[in-house]
């Protein structure tokens, strides 16, 4: 893996990453509704940011592979 390749990585690790720690905040705004410290209604709130950050997550890890796999140039399309 030449730099650049290590530096698209570090990147696309970096953009997974975000909706990952979206989904903790909003976990433990979850834990702190059951606890009776917050509204409950913030919980529902939470949890569809948990929906939304999990299909975040989803489509950078999906476009990692894309980026990383033997049939494309790196950019997520398929080698000329």
């Amino acid at each position: 893996m030449d730099e650049g390749e290590f530096a698209r990585l570090q990147k696309a690790v970096h953009d997974a990453r975000r909706p990952l720690n979206r989904i903790t905040m909003q976990s433990e705004l979850i834990k702190l509704a059951l606890e009776g410290a917050v509204p409950k209604d913030k919980a529902l709130t939470a949890l569809e940011k948990i929906i939304a950050g999990s299909k975040d997550c989803s489509d950078s890890l999906s476009e990692l592979v894309a980026q990383f796999s033997p049939d494309t140039n790196g950019e997520g399309s398929p080698s000329e």
